[in-house]
């Protein structure tokens, strides 16, 4: 069993992984919205953050 942690907002409680940066709104998105299950490119998260 992994390491969860329980995050709550608006809507309720839900588990999010012990290790992720995100929060409950994060994890309901992952959780509703299963598009591909590949992750991002590691150079478009960073293009993403330099132009933020």
């Amino acid at each position: 069993m992994s390491e969860v942690r329980i995050e709550k907002d608006s809507m309720g409680d839900v588990r999010v992984p012990a290790q992720a940066y995100y929060g409950a709104q994060t994890q309901r998105a992952v959780d509703n919205f299963p598009i591909s299950g590949q992750p991002l490119p590691r150079r478009l998260i960073h293009a993403l953050g330099l132009v933020k």
